[in-house]
């Protein structure tokens, strides 16, 4: 093991030993645009500040569509509300351990997504937990970024 990779495993073992409110610490805003009547993405936003993420939300549902476009969001990943945060998309009902890898890992790439609304994703109400999907995308194309199963890894 090189040096790199020590430091990157210590910092990783440090993250998980570590309660959701210290990790969220220090991190960078979520611009979230949503829709002002939708109760999913207003659950998505709680969620986010429930583990400690400072969040700005617009709510204007004509200007999330133009957001999806100016931010390169393949149609087939949209869903009901778009964010920024660190200059990255996240897309839909992505979990907070996704978006942490993201910040972490510093990907070249547009950005994260959960196409459309998976039951029992984080601020998507329902009693059965579906099993989805998150996609890291970009101009280099599509790769899997965790499935999950509400906001665990599965």
């Amino acid at each position: 093991m090189n040096r790199r990779q020590m430091l990157r495993w210590t910092g990783a073992a440090a993250l998980v030993a570590l309660p959701g409110r210290v990790l969220a610490q220090g991190s960078p805003e979520i611009a979230v645009t949503k829709d002002p009547n939708c109760g999913c993405c207003n659950g998505w936003v709680a969620y986010l500040r429930r583990a400690g993420f400072p969040v700005s939300v617009i709510n204007d549902a004509d200007a999330v569509q133009a957001l999806k476009s100016n931010l390169g969001v393949p149609d087939d990943l949209a869903a009901c509300h778009t964010a920024i945060v660190a200059g990255y998309a996240v897309e839909g009902h992505v979990p907070i351990p996704a978006i942490k890898r993201l910040l972490a890992e510093r990907p070249v790439a547009r950005g994260v997504a959960v196409a459309g609304m998976p039951s029992g994703s984080p601020g998507m109400p329902g009693e059965v937990h579906e099993v989805y999907e998150v996609t890291l995308f970009g101009d280099g194309g599509r790769l899997s970024w965790g499935r999950y199963k509400g906001d665990k890894l599965v």
